[in-house]
């Protein structure tokens, strides 16, 4: 897997082509990668620039010294339901169930591999200071008791656990709806043996058919007859379960970001699609910023290429005086020598999340709300949601040892650290790395009070970890004050039957400074994302200027978001054709 895309961190001034690509984040990769390969445009016509030093995004794998294998700073994993990033990485046709029958779609060698989630009769849950392995709802479901907790639910969720009261919500608000019974009813299933079970066979084209026509058909609610887009989501489960049941769900579920009050019709496929009990889930053996890689080299290998990093858009015009040949005219700030340069396209593509939208220039013709209000309203139709990550190395796997037997997976608290993941463990040296920390929403400002400080972790020799070599992570430590914090919360979470060491090395990433300003998105109730998603591909018919990427796309906080949104848009605003290596039954989304 090659991860050294040559990158260009100087400037050519006055540099003309047809598309200007912003963001080397998978979008943008993806769109040079697609212009190119089907031979639209050169690729000296297809330009990429980022301020970053870095491809991917939001995408950031690492390996820690002393250890022989990724962690994931940003986003980690893949579901087999994605068929545009399963099919770049584990090659097409997917109903071939053998790998090595299967033709490749990009050079790079991507070695598929299951994304573990543990053993839940060993896993933990840790909440409101009671300790239980997450299978205990099931074991007591099995022996027909309910589970006892401390929190106080109504009478008919008793005994519940998070994946399964989410899911009786969503059945109940779906059947409530006599057009959904009547139409979807087949498929939208409560077993005849369990309380507790619900199956929903429906596919993302049915949602999309539900999502903006499910009304909300409870007499006594304060919300009967209102669009369930029109709700939101924490509003939903309060009406539905209470307000106690409400932070059940936000504390078991481990996501306050799943629960915070976004759009209902949206999350209700999120919630039953993506963290359903039986999802199936897979990464990338050398790290998930391969795929990332992979695209960019793809475009790379074509004469022309390039990706201009450390160069960060300011502004464009249509006044310049190049506008006979080309429409735009660009301002880079080149970052190594502090000094703008121009570039002039007739399109340009912003690949970018919200965030970074709005650190462009909002007073130029595009973005001027005097000009474009719509625009600056549908930009902020989505909740920008942060996200902290904290990897640690150890010097031996402490999750391992009898007292817990833990091998992979993720256990889940109320305390502010929400959830660690068991990465993994060096076969050789037996350091171990834990995703520490998956703070979000309202953990934020918790966190943020610690990572502020200036006193950083000071890393400390391991095996086959000099501390040269560790010296060279001093910038990305997280505080002293963080490690502390999260050592407490990791003691706590797991219970004085085991001993926790200090690790050695960690890794902090806070996904909320610029220019990303957040980890992922969410849709904010009341807005039509059926209208917004198809808009914001050209939010100007006079204009050929683009906006894709996960954050404006139905699978908010996953690739497959990003690269559907950037396929949909080449093929409706560059003529491109539907990949020979995607199958033609693929559902794209709106």
């Amino acid at each position: 897997m090659n991860k050294n895309t040559p990158l260009n961190s100087g400037k050519s001034p006055d540099l003309k082509i047809e598309v200007a690509i912003i963001g080397a984040g998978t979008s943008g990769l993806y769109t040079a990668y697609r212009l190119t390969t089907e031979n639209k445009y050169k690729a000296s016509d297809v330009q990429i620039f980022d301020m970053n030093n870095k491809l991917g995004g939001r995408l950031e794998s690492v390996i820690m010294p002393g250890m022989n294998f990724w962690g994931e700073l940003g986003g980690m994993r893949y579901l087999t339901s994605q068929e545009i990033v399963t099919t770049l990485i584990e090659g097409y046709p997917l109903t071939e169930k053998d790998l090595s029958k299967r033709t490749p779609v990009l050079k790079d060698k991507m070695t598929p591999i299951p994304f573990p989630m543990g053993d839940p009769s060993k896993l933990l849950m840790y909440l409101r200071k009671e300790r239980f392995h997450q299978n205990d709802w099931d074991v007591a479901q099995q022996n027909n008791e309910k589970l006892p907790t401390r929190y106080y639910l109504n009478e008919n969720d008793l005994g519940f656990s998070s994946d399964q009261l989410f899911n009786k919500i969503i059945y109940d608000v779906l059947m409530a709806d006599s057009w959904v019974k009547n139409k979807y009813g087949d498929r939208i299933i409560k077993s005849e043996k369990s309380i507790y079970e619900y199956t929903f066979k429906l596919t993302s084209r049915d949602w999309d058919d539900i999502k903006p026509k499910l009304i909300y058909n409870f007499p006594n609610s304060p919300y009967d007859q209102r669009k369930v887009n029109d709700i939101g989501f924490w509003n939903l489960i309060k009406d539905q379960v209470s307000q106690e049941g409400y932070e059940f769900l936000a504390n078991a579920g481990g996501y306050y970001s799943n629960t915070i009050n976004w759009n209902s019709a949206e999350a209700f496929p999120y919630m039953v699609g993506d963290f359903s009990a039986d999802t199936t889930y897979k990464t990338i053996q050398e790290g998930y910023d391969s795929i990332a890689y992979a695209v960019a080299n793809a475009y790379m290998e074509h004469d022309g290429a390039c990706i201009w990093s450390e160069n960060q858009l300011l502004t464009f015009t249509e006044d310049h005086n190049s506008k006979d040949t080309h429409r735009y005219e660009l301002s880079f700030l080149n970052l190594k020598s502090n000094s703008i340069w121009k570039v002039y396209a007739n399109s340009i593509v912003l690949g970018m999340p919200r965030k970074s939208l709005e650190l462009l220039d909002q007073n130029n013709f595009f973005f001027n709300i005097n000009s474009n209000p719509h625009l600056q309203t549908n930009m902020k139709s989505i909740i920008m949601e942060p996200a902290f990550k904290i990897l640690m190395g150890f010097e031996y796997p402490w999750w391992r040892e009898k007292e817990l037997d833990i091998d992979s997976g993720h256990s889940i608290t109320d305390l502010p650290m929400r959830q660690c993941y068991y990465f993994g463990t060096d076969s050789e040296t037996n350091n171990s790395m834990l995703l520490g920390s998956y703070g979000d929403m309202e953990t934020e400002t918790f966190w943020k009070a610690l990572s502020d400080d200036k006193v950083l972790f000071e890393v400390r020799p391991a095996k086959n970890a000099s501390l040269q070599e560790l010296h060279q992570l001093n910038d990305v430590q997280a505080t002293q004050f963080m490690v502390q914090e999260l050592l407490n919360q990791l003691r706590e979470l797991h219970g004085s039957i085991v001993n926790i060491p200090d690790p050695y090395v960690t890794y902090f990433k806070d996904w909320t400074d610029d220019p990303f300003g957040a980890g992922y998105h969410a849709w904010k109730a009341g807005f039509s994302v059926d209208e917004v998603m198809p808009y914001m591909r050209k939010p100007n018919h006079d204009q050929n200027i683009h906006i894709c990427g996960e954050a404006y796309s139905d699978q908010q906080g996953w690739v497959e978001g990003a690269f559907c949104e950037a396929e949909k848009m080449l093929q409706e605003h560059f003529g491109l054709n539907r990949p020979e290596w995607l199958s033609p039954e693929y559902y794209l989304g709106w």
